[in-house]
């Protein structure tokens, strides 16, 4: 037979990833708890899968170890809040719920639970290491959840946008600055992710008004291979000019708190999180997609939403 050079064939379980050995009894020499490597190989083959090539693709032990950690914490929770449901099909919403949880000392037992709340640093870390996982398996397919606007969905009402408004200031006011601008772009321009994603301080100017003024106006590529110019929506001028400061000029404007790029789960993460922190009850805010205010945002200006 010959020999395979992708590590996830010969991997059987999360303890065969190196420095994942675990830890059954002191001075055994296992690196990280035994508990949380069982609760990782008792999912389903999808999701264990998914998990040891997300753990594959992170270099260092260290992080593995810690990233293990987490997911093996967020999966003790989605057991005890909603059994039956499988990792693979969380939403925005369940990250959100467990952060939560996280905030206020109600996490299930397991290896370094104290009961106590944890910090909002550790709970922003934990965050991110969740959207990195789901942003994975977004990439290659592993998500249950459909990647398009779930079917049936209606378009955000006029309420609804001046809820999802006051979730970006308080995204904002929480310091997520790079979130609150991309949920506001998205709301007012109906962008694709991937415009999002490539916008940089070239893409900002003013245009005269011809009495002495301007407005500011972002111009973003279109489904059609083209460009527009969109103004500058009041919710994204702070935080884009703030942004500004911070980047290069052709440094991409929107990243994630680990610098990396943004793309379609992060933006969906932000989109719900902002819905959520405005007041969307959550099994709406759960379903809301980019992809659904792109859609939405096209009718409403004429365009074509099959571009």
């Amino acid at each position: 037979m010959r020999a395979t050079s992708d590590p996830l064939v010969r991997v059987t379980g999360i303890g065969q990833v190196a420095g994942l050995r675990p830890r059954r009894r002191p001075g055994d020499g296992g690196e990280v708890s035994g508990a949380d490597v069982d609760v990782v190989d008792a999912l389903d083959p999808l999701g264990r899968r998914t998990v040891t090539g997300w753990l594959l693709d992170i270099p260092s032990p260290t992080m593995r170890r810690g990233r293990l950690r987490v997911l093996a914490s967020f999966v003790r929770w989605l057991r005890a809040a909603e059994p039956g449901r499988a990792l693979l099909a969380v939403t925005g919403a369940q990250v959100e719920r467990y952060c939560a949880a996280a905030l206020g000392g109600e996490l299930p037992g397991g290896p370094g639970v104290s009961g106590k709340p944890l910090a909002n640093v550790t709970v922003a870390r934990r965050r991110a290491a969740l959207e990195a996982f789901y942003g994975y398996a977004w990439r290659h397919g592993a998500l249950l959840a459909s990647c398009d606007a779930p079917e049936g969905v209606g378009a955000l009402t006029r309420d609804e946008r001046r809820l999802l408004r006051r979730g970006v200031a308080c995204l904002a006011a929480d310091g997520r600055a790079a979130e609150a601008a991309a949920v506001a772009l998205l709301e007012a321009t109906g962008a694709c992710v991937d415009a999002l994603a490539g916008l940089t301080a070239r893409d900002l100017c003013t245009v005269a008004d011809g009495a002495g003024g301007g407005s500011a106006v972002v111009v973003l590529q279109t489904g059609r291979d083209d460009i527009a110019a969109f103004p500058v929506p009041a919710p994204a001028r702070a935080l884009l000019r703030t942004l500004c400061q911070e980047r290069d000029a052709d440094e991409p404007l929107l990243r994630r708190d680990d610098g990396g790029p943004v793309d379609l789960a992060w933006v969906g993460a932000a989109l719900i999180r902002a819905a959520l922190s405005g007041g969307v009850p959550e099994e709406r805010a759960s379903r809301l997609h980019p992809r659904l205010l792109r859609a939405a945002t096209l009718r409403r200006s004429g365009d074509d939403p099959g571009s």
